[in-house]
């Protein structure tokens, strides 16, 4: 019995037996199309479908968005969402496609909507129906969220939006965008406003989506332009100036930090696939012939796969504790050092497959030669994504400084 099976209330342990028992009666098996290593690179329609039809069954089944009221198309359920996930991971049973709705959209909309919107909206995001990407990123804006430039003008009871973002994740999937707009050019935070934004039924008629091509050579970023694009004023959340308010609300879900805890699957387990961890390097190292050895009898890469190991058993200590209430002295430290430690330390580890692999790591996914089919190589320069994604890790530190140790804020 796990840790998190001992803490279980009633209601709880009766809902994971519930779990259990649908899991292993509808758990999808080999994906029957190559699916990406996160559900952030997924490129075509067939993956999309195939991940659809997963997310759109489990929610049917109750195990997505458990915590939420029923009225808005949730469970109903007090903590057991995390009942789910850990039940779904245990299984490996494949990702949710629309992870930004789930993980951003979602507590954000029901937090700052109105409730027609929240009943209108939540149950198909839910399901997976209604994908949805974040418009935050802007060129030229950098890591200050506060400096869009994005506009909207106020036109009787609707707005018009100009403007550019970018590096939008799933947008070419996407009916819908949460966005932050800058409806003041006076003030730098005052005039930020939050809306939802329908923008495939938009597509051609004021909004503009463009693939932008990563070094991974998979597509999953794009670029929205919008122009002149008409948006009625009830789909703004939260009153007039609140934007930067709602967006942190964004935020503090995004990295794992939010009161709602979000639905999560197993993750990408298919024989085409890998997980990164230690454990997997040092699999790999054991089949890598590095001279008349193996590249596992090396003592400088044994060495360095075992401080990995210490690191990601270290970490999995840290997410424990996470778990345990006397044990967390700031609602914000513990999930902000999770997100910062779990992104650099995936990172270190793909760069140390490829120093077992040696030259064979320049060898990638068409080449029939490359090792471990090229997932390293693909694993490494995707682990960049999530340094950046949700706050760079030099941000997280900021505000881990400033926040959490009340260290003077950066100029």
């Amino acid at each position: 019995m796990s840790d998190s099976e001992r803490k279980d209330t009633a209601e709880q342990a009766e809902f994971r037996r519930y779990c259990k028992a649908w899991i292993a009666d509808n758990h999808p098996g080999e994906p029957t199309v190559r699916l990406p290593l996160s559900p952030l690179e997924i490129m075509t329609p067939e993956q999309m479908a195939y991940l659809q039809s997963w997310q759109k069954s489990a929610y049917d089944a109750g195990l997505v968005g458990c915590d939420y009221p029923k009225e808005v198309g949730g469970g109903g359920r007090k903590d057991c969402q995390r009942v789910a996930n850990e039940e779904l991971v245990a299984a490996r049973t494949p990702y949710y496609p629309n992870v930004i709705g789930l993980g951003m959209a979602a507590p954000t909309v029901f937090h700052h909507g109105k409730e027609a919107l929240k009943q209108q909206l939540l149950p198909r995001l839910f399901s997976g129906e209604d994908i949805w990407c974040q418009g935050f990123s802007e060129p030229g804006a950098g890591s200050d969220l506060a400096n869009v430039q994005t506009f909207a003008e106020p036109k009787g009871d609707k707005w018009i939006i100009n403007g550019h973002k970018v590096w939008t994740s799933l947008a070419h999937f996407a009916e819908w965008m949460i966005i932050l707009l800058r409806t003041d050019k006076g003030h730098k935070y005052e005039g930020l406003s939050y809306f939802v934004v329908p923008i495939a039924s938009a597509l051609g008629k004021g909004v503009t989506v463009k693939p932008l091509i990563k070094m991974t050579g998979e597509t999953g970023f794009n670029e929205v332009l919008f122009e002149n694009l008409e948006v009625d004023d009830s789909f703004r959340l939260d009153e007039l100036g609140k934007g930067w308010q709602v967006a942190m609300t964004t935020l503090l879900h995004e990295r794992g930090a939010g009161e709602l805890v979000t639905p999560r699957a197993g993750g990408l387990k298919s024989e085409s696939s890998l997980s990164i961890s230690s454990r997997n390097v040092m699999d790999l190292a054991t089949k890598t012939p590095r001279g008349a050895q193996q590249a596992s009898d090396d003592p400088l890469l044994r060495d360095r796969m075992v401080r990995q190991l210490i690191r990601e058993e270290a970490l999995k200590e840290h997410q424990r504790r996470s778990r345990v209430p006397a044990l967390i002295d700031h609602p914000m430290r513990l999930p902000l050092q999770n997100k910062l430690l779990a992104s650099e330390i995936a990172q270190d580890t793909a760069a140390l497959a490829l120093e077992v692999e040696g030259p064979a790591a320049s060898l990638y996914l068409a080449d029939e030669n490359a090792p471990a089919r090229g997932q390293w190589p693909l694993a490494y320069m995707n682990s960049y994504g999530m340094t950046i994604a949700a706050g760079t890790s030099e941000i997280q530190r900021n505000i881990l400084g400033e926040r959490v140790l009340g260290l003077a804020k950066s100029k």
